[in-house]
């Protein structure tokens, strides 16, 4: 498997189902990890991928770091396993030789320096940490208030991300006026009041035919009274 393509939905999806069995899938760094790339680590959870980008929490040494999918894939049959080499045999040692006594006259025994062995410290390279990116927090979704005029009526409707908090109910042109007001941009409340002062003239000149109509209406009862 090529270690550079990152794990695959399906394979996200094998690893919740193992980690739900109980088992801690094996998964190998690619190269977008970084320092820590080829080596082998173990899943030990997956969070929620909404939430973050790197929901997938691999045990690596003694840390416990998440990570993308992009920078994991699948290890492959033996990754991470210890290959125990067999010991050499011991080679056959030659006797030591005995040394012959040695005769020595009036010779002060000079004791012998003991000689210390150096000390040798080592060092053991932590593993490379890797930052862990914040994740910020969803905000809520935005709102928005609509103010609507179609057909000789406003409406106002308001709705939050995709739900629709209140759907488009009719108010009256005083209100809408109003509404219209607080907003601050030129040529909106000079249309708004042109659109008001149309409806006006409109509602004027159907009043005044209403009333000839009823004028007329008034003196055609007059005479039927009268003729009776």
């Amino acid at each position: 498997m090529d270690a550079g393509q990152g794990l695959s939905t399906d394979e996200v999806q094998s690893i919740r189902e193992a980690l739900a069995a109980g088992r801690k899938p094996r998964v190998v760094f690619t190269a977008s990890a970084g320092q820590i790339a080829g080596q082998v680590g173990q899943v030990i959870e997956l969070t929620d991928p909404e939430v973050s980008d790197e929901f997938v929490v691999v045990r690596f040494g003694r840390d416990e770091l998440p990570f993308s999918p992009a920078d994991l894939a699948v290890a492959p049959k033996g990754a991470g396993r210890r290959v125990v080499e067999p010991k050499p045999e011991p080679e056959p040692q030659e006797p030591p030789a005995v040394a012959a006594p040695e005769f020595v006259l009036d010779t002060p025994r000079v004791p012998a320096q003991r000689q210390e062995e150096p000390k040798v410290e080592q060092t053991e390279k932590p593993p490379a940490r890797r930052a862990v990116k914040a994740v910020k927090p969803k905000g809520p979704a935005g709102l928005t208030v609509t103010l609507a005029y179609a057909d000789g009526e406003w409406t106002v409707a308001a709705q939050q991300g995709s739900k629709a908090l209140a759907k488009p109910y009719v108010v009256k042109p005083a209100e809408a006026l109003k509404m219209v007001a607080l907003v601050d941009v030129p040529g909106v409340q000079e249309a708004v009041e042109q659109i008001l002062g149309t409806e006006r003239a409109e509602a004027e000149q159907q009043a005044e035919k209403l009333r000839a109509e009823l004028a007329e209406i008034e003196a055609r009862l007059a005479e039927l009274r009268e003729a009776r």
